[in-house]
């Protein structure tokens, strides 16, 4: 199991249409805990601009969340006016399969971008996605999630350490 993501940035703003247009990126599975949002729901600073550009190239969305909590993530999708899959149950390919189909594109063309090794990197490397790993939009975790980021953190480092990225 690859646990190390194709590409890892600090924040979701951070990729480009180009860095996606070279990497044959036609469509993109975002995360919303921790990815789009904290845990106050507060959106990213720069997240309308960013997914502005993303649309003006023509660059298809969708949301894929763990959360049982379909108002919050029904709140983030309608703000960018794009469809949402809530309780995805990642890493397993279930949610992935249905967003790739919504979609409508192959694997190979659609980037999954989250901040959680164990659901969004591991989901999509198993699905033959490009992973991308953001950090964390706040420090503040939900309870299951706080216990897993020290051992995402060293898988994290080592990833960082092995492409040399400071």
């Amino acid at each position: 199991m690859n646990l190390y993501p194709k590409h890892y940035c600090k924040k979701v703003t951070d990729i480009t249409v180009d860095f996606l247009q070279r990497n044959n990126i036609h469509g993109l599975i975002l995360d919303v805990d921790n990815t789009l949002i904290d845990i106050d729901r507060n959106m990213l600073s720069g997240i309308d601009t960013w997914y502005k550009e993303i649309k003006k190239n023509n660059i298809k969305c969708i949301i894929l969340s763990n959360s049982n909590k379909v108002d919050k993530v029904k709140m983030v999708a309608e703000s960018m006016g794009i469809p949402y899959i809530h309780f995805a149950t990642k890493p397993l390919k279930r949610g992935f399969k249905k967003a790739k189909k919504e979609l409508n594109l192959e694997s190979e063309n659609i980037a999954v971008i989250g901040d959680q090794i164990f659901t969004d990197v591991i989901g999509a490397n198993r699905c033959r996605m490009f992973s991308i790993l953001v950090d964390p939009v706040a420090e503040k975790d939900m309870f299951i999630t706080r216990i897993k980021r020290p051992v995402e953190q060293m898988i994290k480092k080592s990833y960082i350490k092995k492409k040399g990225i400071n």
